[in-house]
């Protein structure tokens, strides 16, 4: 059964991907003749290893041998290179966080659903950031225009200026990153900068992705911003908050690891 319900619900003839215990319930019925409630089917699929789970979108792009190849040399080799020229190893990324908030759980009365107001403005606050990988230190700057080559070289020049070691500068291959401009950029500055690209499509390999929720969580979920003033203020409290805390930083990013599956620490 177990290997029935790893192929998924489509292999055995269902018309949905998702697996649900009423599904299964059908599904030990049919192969085994056996028909059991549907509480004890939870309790079977926990003592088997499962749990419920909401699913997440891969793009069909992957090149799992270069994820693979990506984690296995190219990883090690930065962590070494890095740790013998007393570098940083920074995981730069981008977020937007919206002016209508964020919905999030919450604790109500059963029967009356949480209600957040909205302004309904569309205007988000973008915000460029990296995490150091061995010390936990943030870099953030917050800009209120779109993410370009300029304002990536921008906030490049800012760790610049506040940082003394080599950087060894793990981003995807969003065209602000690999854009003329920036190339030029980054050329002019190759006695302070290593760039090291992530493998295509592969953001789940770029941890401060934890870090980005863990601040909506703090900034934006379940409030309300009449102001597009309000929302800059929450969310540069957050990230003040994780810039002064390098140790919950370094904890979120062994907690990412753990929950993605990601082999980064054991790398190092």
């Amino acid at each position: 059964m177990v290997e029935l319900i790893e192929a998924g619900p489509l292999v055995v003839g269902c018309e949905t991907a998702c697996w649900t215990a009423v599904l299964i319930r059908v599904l030990i019925w049919r192969e085994f003749g056996v028909l059991y409630n549907c509480q004890y089917v939870c309790t079977l699929l926990h003592n088997l290893g499962f749990s419920f789970q909401k699913a997440r979108f891969v793009s069909d792009h992957l090149d799992t041998a270069k994820r693979l190849a990506w984690l296995a040399q190219q990883w090690p080799t930065i962590v070494r290179a890095a740790k013998r020229r007393q570098g940083l190893i920074l995981f730069e990324d981008e977020a937007s966080f919206a002016q209508w908030g964020s919905l999030s759980y919450t604790w109500a009365r059963r029967g009356r659903q949480p209600e957040v107001p909205t302004s309904g403005k569309r205007k988000g606050y973008k915000v460029f950031g990296a995490i150091e990988y061995f010390s936990g230190r943030l870099f953030s700057q917050g800009i209120e225009g779109r993410f370009n080559s300029e304002s990536y070289q921008g906030f490049v020049q800012m760790i610049l200026e506040q940082t003394t070691e080599h950087l060894f500068l793990i981003h995807d291959g969003a065209r602000y990153h690999t854009s003329a401009a920036t190339q030029a950029f980054l050329a002019a500055h190759r006695d302070r900068i290593t760039v090291e690209p992530l493998p295509s499509y592969s953001p789940d390999y770029n941890p401060i992705e934890y870090l980005w929720k863990k601040t909506k969580k703090r900034a934006t979920h379940n409030q309300y911003f009449e102001e597009f003033a309000l929302l800059t203020v929450s969310v540069d409290k957050a990230l003040a908050y994780f810039a002064t805390h390098p140790d919950t930083v370094l904890g979120l990013f062994g907690l990412y690891c753990e929950e993605s599956g990601l082999t980064l620490k054991q790398a190092a």
